[in-house]
C-alpha cells in the first residue's frame, strides 16, 4: 500500500524491471574538469530575456526536464552529484529496484544520469539518509517492507551509499528498531542521530538510536518519548542540532524538547510551545540557532536557540499553508519556499509561484513561478552552483512527477532587467578538508570578496532537508586571496561536509567549493 499521509493508504502500481549499467569511478582529475567546465558555463551563459526582465528580483525556473525516477529522496554527495531514489523508472512507490546518480556538470540530459540497479534487497522507499561526517558515505536507514501482499511495514535495515565506487551495499549491522518515516542527523559530536518512524502501521518507534562512524549503534533507552518523536509526532520529526549541545525537536502538536544523545540519553520538554504545525509543512535552521518554521492556518514562526530558554517570535505567513511545500536555505542565507498546495496532496490551491525570505527585513517577496505541482514527495536542495534542485511528486499524487525544474535564484542575475546571468566570482584554489577554528586559504580570480557563507550540504525528503544549515564565516582579504575562519562551536556547525560560497562586491556567489570539516 502507498501512504499518503498518515493513516492513508492506497494500492501500488506493478513495479517495473530495473534498469542497469555500468559504475564508473570518479577521479580527482574528473571532479576539476566538471568544476572548471561548469564555472565556464555558469560564467558565459545568456538566457533569453523573453520572460526574464524581473530574473533579478524574481529568479527563474529553468524549463522542465525528465527524471529517472521520482527523486522522493535526494543527497549531494560530497563530489556535487546528487543521489536520488524512491520509485522504479514508471514512477511507482519502490526503492527495492533502482536509484539514480545526477552528474550536474552534465546538464539535464540523459548523459547527466546513472541509474543503477539496487542490489541490497531493502525497499528503501520513505527511509531516512544522511552523509556521514567522517568517511563521506551516505547512511539509509530503514524502509519499506510488504508482509503478506500488504504494503507499508518497515524494516531496520541500514545500507550505505560509497561516492567514490558509486556503490550501494548493505551494512554488517542493522538498527535495533524497525523503522519507516525516520528523520536522520549529525550531532556535534560527529554522530548520526535517528529518530521517530514506525515498526508497522500502528506501532510508532519512540526510542531513538545512535550511529558512531567505525564503532555502529547503541539505543538511547533513557531517551523515549512518545511526545517528542512517539505516537504524536512519528512522522520525520523536525530535529536540529542546537548550540546549547543538545537536541532541538519542534513537534507538529506544538510541544518543543530538547534530547541529549550522550550516553543512552535523555529528553525534557522546553517551556516553550508553539501553534499546531503539520507532518508537512517546512521548517529549516536559516541561520545558527534560528528557525523558520511554518506552522497551519498561514502562520509562520521564528524559534530562536540562542538564548538559555527557547523563544520564537511571529512572523507574517507565506500567503498560504503550503502542505508539501520545501523551505530551502540559499547560499546568502535567505529561504526559498516552493511548492505544496492548500490541501494535503491535493490540485486544489496549488501554489506554483515561490516565495524567498530574508531574515534581516523578515519580510516575504514573491518569486519566480514553477511549472509543475510539487506535491507529496516532492524536493527541494541547493546545489553547489547557488541554484535549487525542485523536483518530484507523486506514488501517489495529482500528478506523477518523473521530471525536476532547477530554479536559479535573483542574486545569479545582472540587477536589471536585461534577464542575463551576472559575472561570477570564482574559487580557483580551496581546501578539501578543515579543522574547527582554522584559518584556511581560498584563492579566487576577484578582489573584493564581500561574504563567506557555509552551507551544510543537503539531504531532503518528505518536505525535511535534515541537516540543512546556513553559517556565516569571517573572513579577511588579500588582494585575490581570501582567508577564512573556520566555526569553532561544533554546536554551531557539526562535523561534515559544507559548500563554501565567496560573493562579491555585487552579491553574486561563487561555484562552492565542498569541504569536510573537523
Amino acid at each position: 500500500m502507498i501512504h499518503i499521509r498518515p493513516g492513508r493508504l492506497h494500492c501500488p502500481r506493478p513495479p517495473a524491471a530495473p534498469l542497469r549499467a555500468t559504475p564508473r569511478t570518479p577521479s580527482l582529475a574528473r571532479a576539476a574538469l566538471a568544476r572548471a567546465a561548469l564555472s565556464a558555463t555558469l560564467a558565459a551563459g545568456v538566457v533569453s530575456a523573453a520572460h526574464a526582465d524581473d530574473a533579478y528580483l524574481k529568479g527563474r525556473f529553468d524549463p522542465v526536464v525528465s527524471w529517472p525516477i521520482i527523486p522522493i529522496h535526494v543527497v549531494l554527495l560530497p563530489d556535487g552529484r546528487v543521489l536520488s531514489y524512491g520509485t522504479d523508472g514508471k514512477g511507482n512507490q519502490t526503492g527495492q529496484f533502482i536509484y539514480d546518480v545526477w552528474d550536474p556538470t552534465k546538464g539535464t540530459g540523459a548523459a547527466s544520469h546513472l541509474t543503477l540497479p539496487n542490489t541490497t534487497g531493502t525497499d528503501t522507499f520513505c527511509s531516512g539518509q544522511s552523509v556521514l561526517p567522517a568517511s563521506g558515505a551516505v547512511l539509509l536507514t530503514g524502509g519499506d517492507k510488504t508482509v503478506n501482499g500488504v504494503r507499508n511495514y518497515s524494516v531496520n535495515d541500514v545500507n550505505l551509499f560509497d561516492p567514490a565506487r558509486t556503490t550501494l551495499y548493505s551494512a554488517n549491522q542493522p538498527m535495533a528498531f524497525l523503522r519507516w518515516y525516520p528523520t536522520v542527523l549529525t550531532t556535534a559530536q560527529g554522530e548520526v542521530l535517528v529518530l521517530g518512524g514506525r515498526a508497522d502501521p500502528n506501532t510508532p518507534v519512540p526510542t531513538p538510536e545512535v550511529y558512531t562512524e567505525g564503532v555502529g549503534w547503541r539505543t538511547l533507552s533513557t531517551a523515549v518519548s512518545n511526545d517528542a518523536y512517539g505516537t504524536r509526532n512519528w512522522s520525520y520529526p523536525r530535529a536540529w542540532q542546537a548550540p546549547n549541545g543538545q537536541v532541538f525537536v519542534d513537534t507538529i502538536w506544538g510541544g518543543t524538547y530538547y534530547l541529549s544523545p550522550a550516553g543512552t540519553g535523555s529528553v525534557a520538554r522546553t517551556p516553550l510551545t508553539l501553534s499546531e504545525s503539520d507532518y508537512y509543512l517546512p521548517a529549516v535552521m536559516y541561520r545558527p540557532g534560528r528557525i523558520l518554521s511554518l506552522r497551519k492556518l498561514n502562520k509562520a514562526v521564528d524559534i530562536d536557540l540562542t538564548m538559555g530558554t527557547p523563544r520564537s517570535y511571529a512572523l507574517t505567513g507565506v500567503g498560504q499553508d503550503r502542505f508539501h511545500g520545501s523551505a530551502t536555505v540559499l547560499a546568502d542565507g535567505q529561504v526559498l519556499v516552493s511548492g505544496g498546495s492548500f490541501a494535503s496532496n491535493l490540485a486544489w490551491g496549488v501554489a506554483y509561484t515561490a516565495k524567498i525570505w530574508n531574515p534581516d527585513t523578515r519580510r516575504w517577496a514573491n518569486a519566480a513561478t514553477a511549472r509543475q505541482m510539487r506535491l507529496y514527495h516532492s524536493v527541494s536542495m541547493l546545489l553547489p552552483d547557488g541554484r535549487v534542485l525542485t523536483g518530484g511528486g507523486g506514488a501517489p499524487g495529482p500528478q506523477t512527477n518523473l521530471n525536476a525544474e532547477v530554479y536559479s535564484p535573483p542574486y545569479l542575475f545582472e540587477p536589471n532587467t536585461s534577464g542575463r546571468l551576472a559575472v561570477r566570482p570564482t574559487i580557483t584554489a580551496a581546501p578539501t578538508t578543515a579543522g574547527f577554528g582554522t584559518v584556511v586559504p581560498v584563492s579566487t580570480d576577484t578582489t573584493g570578496i564581500s561574504k563567506v557563507t557555509l552551507v551544510r550540504t543537503g539531504s531532503a525528503t518528505h518536505t525535511v532537508d535534515f541537516d540543512q544549515r546556513h553559517v556565516p564565516v569571517g573572513f579577511t582579504t588579500a588582494g585575490t586571496l581570501v582567508n577564512v575562519t573556520m566555526p569553532s562551536d561544533r554546536n554551531l556547525a557539526p562535523p561534515g561536509y559544507y559548500m563554501l560560497f565567496v560573493f562579491n562586491r555585487a552579491g553574486v556567489p561563487s561555484v562552492a567549493r565542498i569541504l569536510r570539516l573537523g
